[in-house]
């Protein structure tokens, strides 16, 4: 199947307008934000006012906003939620992000539809049935390799997005039940408890301890800065960055990064091109290591390696800086070359293997002096820093400015002049200055110098959205045009430009489903399939699945079943994988936190591992959080 190529996005997250604002000046192609209800991410919700002013600020510069309504839903609550896509689409919303097929069975507006990373798409006849049932672009696992990417790339034409940085879910997205089983907090609702970042002790079938009070279900954090270009090549177009919860020095540092990366491959290989309009230029360097993360992992993209996760602590730990030379009285001695400044956060491991942090009140050289002195402090301690204050007070600031080409033409017209802008995108604006008659105009006295400050004056586009190419005047004199009538001429046409580009934002298209669609992968639907309402129930049936099952979320007591499956293994970790020493059986281990025990099975043939529970007694489903606003 020959797949359409497609240009570059960059998708970045956005908490609220704001945030979305920050990220597309410094370079996001498109943003994706929750509304007010019915998004996956608790605590991120905006009302549709806000995702307006964010698409009236995005859509000048060709950029996208995608919102998520990405919840399973209750019967009760599809109305409401289909009532909110429309709002959303009359906002000026370009996708809606999705994991409910019950929506598909609905009334929805003519938008475009992309199927949620909760979908869990790791094969190509799940992307294949997703393109076929109407979505435009997909979201992959983040656990496929390339060589997965390309197997999904070769059999679809759908776009496909990719995770390329941020926190990484253990389990497959969609097929985590840990946090409603022991809460009542359903992560497919938005409300996740974050069980995999607990500590556990890991015991073997025989009852031996093999580790204690690590964060064994906690990854590091995906980074995929050295995979881009292979990305590309694999078949992924858009680019996501993780962090709808991040603070805005994440999102600022993290999308200017990858912009400028994404920049170089566009500029080296002439298949690849932006999606979105203009460039952006930052007042500071863009450095991931900086901003909140538990150590980098390229997670399976290479297929499985080791240490990919981050069993020490689930805390940001930061940069490497040295080692504790002396401790006095209120201060340390820091053998290092780094420059230090007041206000820096600091951290080490103590005794018990915790991060203890400390911030640092005044720096003189490499001599700090903390708020506090942590007593178990010693000499030869490592150190690292997870705040660096003078980077995140230039983040603080205006960062970044993203900027419009535009070509200004001022040429004669019948009885005045004319000045035409056309931006980069083929938008033009004219606005026309009617001076009289030829016969009454004024020649400059000095022409050449007139003419300079003329084109130097059309240029001056200041702090609109656009920067000048090239001047070009076509005048038959070199006529005295006063200042204040050309800045007045320029104003004037830069803002009939910027309004020119908002009306004509090309809104992607819905897709069409196949009019022969594939059926669905399989025939039966456990609850591992998150059918929650009755539309959801009438859309699989329709596409051949047989037997269905309620959604884990459903409430009836299922007993022991896997309330998590994840590819990574933690056999495979401890060098306990029977594929790799042959002695070696599957057997079942258990994950101990406190009194709450975790069953762990491998399923070698799929490398898959399955944590194994129950729902706890008197848990009921959490509703009340994502009804509509």
């Amino acid at each position: 199947m020959t797949r359409i190529q497609h240009p570059l996005e960059l998708l970045a997250p956005a908490k609220n307008a704001d945030f979305g604002i920050e990220a597309i000046k410094h370079g996001a192609d498109a943003v994706y934000i929750g509304g007010p209800s019915f998004g996956a991410r608790y605590g991120a919700g905006n009302d549709v006012a806000e995702i307006e002013r964010l698409c009236d600020f995005a859509h000048r510069y060709r950029a996208k906003v995608f919102v998520a309504l990405n919840t399973i839903l209750q019967d009760d609550e599809l109305e409401p939620a289909r009532q909110l896509a429309w709002q959303l689409y009359a906002a000026g919303t370009d996708a809606l992000i999705v994991q409910d097929m019950g929506l598909l069975e609905m009334d929805l507006p003519p938008i475009q539809l992309h199927a949620s990373t909760q979908t869990d798409i790791r094969n190509p006849e799940k992307a294949r049935f997703l393109q076929d049932a109407g979505f435009s672009q997909i979201v992959l696992a983040r656990e496929c390799s390339l060589k997965e990417i390309v197997s999904i790339a070769s059999q679809t034409t759908v776009a496909l997005e990719y995770f390329v940085h941020g926190a990484l879910c253990v389990a497959y997205s969609g097929q985590c039940y840990i946090s409603h089983a022991h809460t009542g907090r359903s992560a497919n609702r938005g409300e996740c408890s974050q069980a995999c970042r607990l500590p556990y002790t890991l015991v073997d079938d025989k009852g031996k301890t093999i580790t204690e009070n690590q964060h064994l279900l906690s990854m590091k954090d995906n980074n995929q800065t050295e995979n881009l270009l292979e990305l590309a090549r694999a078949g992924v177009s858009s680019f996501k960055i993780e962090g709808r919860l991040k603070d805005l020095s994440y999102v600022k540092n993290i999308t200017a990064h990858y912009r400028q990366l994404l920049d170089g491959i566009i500029a080296e290989n002439p298949e690849f091109s932006r999606a979105s309009s203009g460039r952006s230029s930052f007042t500071f360097t863009p450095q991931p290591d900086k901003t909140f993360n538990r150590g980098y992992t390229d997670y399976f993209a290479g297929g499985r390696q080791d240490d990919i996760g981050a069993f020490d602590s689930p805390a940001f730990v930061g940069e490497l800086i040295g080692e504790v030379a002396e401790i006095g009285d209120g201060w340390i001695a820091v053998n290092t070359d780094q420059t230090f400044h007041n206000g820096d956060g600091v951290c080490f491991y103590d005794a018990h293997g915790e991060v203890a942090g400390m911030r640092i009140n005044r720096a003189e050289g490499n001599k700090l002096f903390p708020a506090e002195l942590p007593e178990d402090l010693t000499a030869g301690a490592t150190l690292f820093r997870n705040r660096d204050q003078a980077f995140e007070r230039a983040l603080e600031k205006d960062s970044a400015e993203r900027r419009i080409a535009v070509k200004p033409v001022l040429a004669e017209s019948e009885d005045g002049l004319a000045l035409t802008l056309t931006d980069e995108d083929g938008v033009t604006a004219t606005v026309n200055w009617k001076i009289g008659a030829k016969s009454a105009w004024q020649l400059a006295q000095n022409p050449e110098p007139a003419m300079a400050r003329l084109a130097e004056n059309l240029g001056k586009f200041g702090n609109t959205m656009f920067v000048a190419e090239a001047v070009e005047l076509k005048l038959s004199q070199p006529w005295f045009l006063p200042v204040s009538a050309i800045n007045a001429l320029r104003r004037e046409a830069a803002e009939q430009l910027e309004a020119a580009r908002l009306a004509s934002h090309p809104r992607p298209p819905r897709a069409a489903p196949a009019a022969n669609p594939v059926p669905y992968p399989q025939d039966e639907l456990t609850y591992l399939g998150n059918v929650f309402n009755a539309k959801a129930r009438q859309f699989y049936e329709k596409h051949g699945v047989r037997l269905i099952a309620e959604a884990y979320e459903a409430g009836q007591e299922k007993g022991m079943v896997s309330l998590m499956i994840t590819r990574h293994c933690l056999r495979y970790s401890f060098n306990l994988c029977p594929k790799e020493v042959k002695h070696l059986k599957p057997d079942p281990m258990t994950l101990i936190n406190g009194s709450e025990k975790l069953i762990l099975k491998f399923d070698c043939k799929a490398c898959e591992m399955h944590v194994v529970g129950k729902m706890k007694k008197g848990v009921k489903l959490n509703l009340g959080t994502i009804r509509p606003a």
